[in-house]
């Protein structure tokens, strides 16, 4: 990547390298390509060791429980925080707005310490209906 004499933005050099990281961890082209339209979008990684250190059927469990049946509960997590996040093993990739990424990370760290999916369901509804009251 490198940029040209016809290059206005001084960022579209990083941005270009954030779109290529956000799709080589496996977001969707078009999550990716939000990258390049939208300021204030980032890209936060971590582990579930990172949060709380398991091993075998245990850490596979906590990934489950991320995931949810048939995807659940990630895509509720998703449209409550307005965020995308990418299970990979055992890394987790979630890209958003800084708010809305601590918001889901947040979800994400109770469902990997045990927190029942029906309790965090009913805390990311009075979130997201606060935000939504602010905006």
């Amino acid at each position: 990547l490198k940029t040209s004499v016809h290059t206005e933005d001084s960022g579209a050099l990083q941005k270009g390298a954030d779109f290529v990281k956000a799709f080589v961890l496996g977001f969707e082209i078009k999550d990716a390509l939000a990258i390049l339209r939208l300021d204030e979008l980032f890209i936060e990684t971590f582990e579930v060791n990172d949060v709380k250190t398991l091993k075998g059927d245990h850490q596979s469990r906590a990934v489950g429980r991320i995931a949810g049946k048939d995807g659940k509960t990630k895509y509720t997590i998703e449209n409550a925080t307005k965020t995308r996040i990418v299970l990979a093993d055992t890394k987790i990739h979630i890209l958003g707005s800084f708010q809305n990424i601590r918001m889901a990370r947040e979800a994400i760290v109770s469902l990997i310490l045990g927190t029942p999916p029906g309790k965090i369901y009913n805390r990311l509804k009075t979130v997201s209906a606060r935000l939504n009251e602010r905006f």
